[in-house]
């Protein structure tokens, strides 16, 4: 499955956000970038898999998880979502308690096959499928899995999903569980990358830095780490032109 690309916009766009050193986990948990349409990007660094984008007055939430996973996160404080996007059914980042504080009348809820199954609601997105959910916004759903021998059973091949937004020309990589899949070398001009770092689930430092290399964002978050040294990514990436920027993600 190949990804359209596209000509990546000024590097002064990215001058413009919420610049912070590489490894400064106590920064500012919500970055800003101009799309190419001129509009403002904004992500939030809520916790572990779970963030909220705000692109064009909208709404969009990834892996919300309220109270399931500390720090506790009362999501009837933020606004509703416009739209709600699910990777998998494990229980830190899937949250029905969550999803129903968020859901408004309109919210359109993306998930794969077994959320969906779970859940009862919302659109089922497999791997490869694509949706033009508003003007200027598409959502593709992109393969998620483990690849190390002992490992496979925690992310099976084909159930999961990444995701990829396209929000204005801009392209976010929200890879959910996964480790340095072969299929990262057909997603093609991604602006800003979330990857996952916390082995025996998801990718080792190196993997990471692999997988980054390999889609060569101009912004890394790893996120999703638990207790791994997520630093390690940072440094195994200095000096690729990655900007690597450590958030509370863990």
């Amino acid at each position: 499955m190949k990804l359209p690309c596209r000509t990546f916009f000024a590097m002064s766009a990215f001058a413009a956000s919420a610049m912070v050193a590489t490894g400064d986990a106590a920064a500012p948990r919500t970055d800003t970038f101009q799309a190419p349409d001129g509009q403002t990007v904004a992500f939030t660094c809520i916790k572990h898999g779970s963030l909220r984008i705000q692109y064009g007055g909208l709404e969009i939430q990834v892996d919300p998880v309220g109270q399931g996973l500390p720090p506790a996160t009362d999501y009837a404080a933020f606004p509703k979502a416009d739209l709600i996007l699910v990777t998998h059914e494990h229980f830190d980042h899937f949250d029905r308690d969550a999803i129903a504080a968020l859901r408004k009348d309109g919210t359109e809820i993306v998930v794969n096959p077994a959320v969906h199954g779970m859940l009862g609601a919302g659109r089922a997105m497999a791997n490869g499928d694509r949706f033009d959910w508003r003007g200027g916004i598409a959502i593709d759903a992109v393969p998620a899995y483990n690849t190390t021998p002992g490992h496979l059973q925690f992310h099976p091949k084909g159930r999961d999903n990444g995701y990829v937004l396209t929000l204005g020309g801009l392209r976010v990589y929200i890879a959910g569980d996964t480790e340095d899949i072969p299929e990262m070398a057909n997603l093609s001009g991604i602006d800003i990358a979330f990857l996952p770092c916390n082995q025996p689930y998801t990718m080792t430092p190196e993997q990471a830095a692999s997988a980054a290399r390999t889609l060569s964002p101009k912004v890394l978050f790893p996120y999703h780490y638990g207790a791994t040294p997520v630093r390690r990514v940072a440094d195994l990436l200095d000096g690729s032109g990655i900007d690597v920027r450590i958030r509370d993600y863990q």
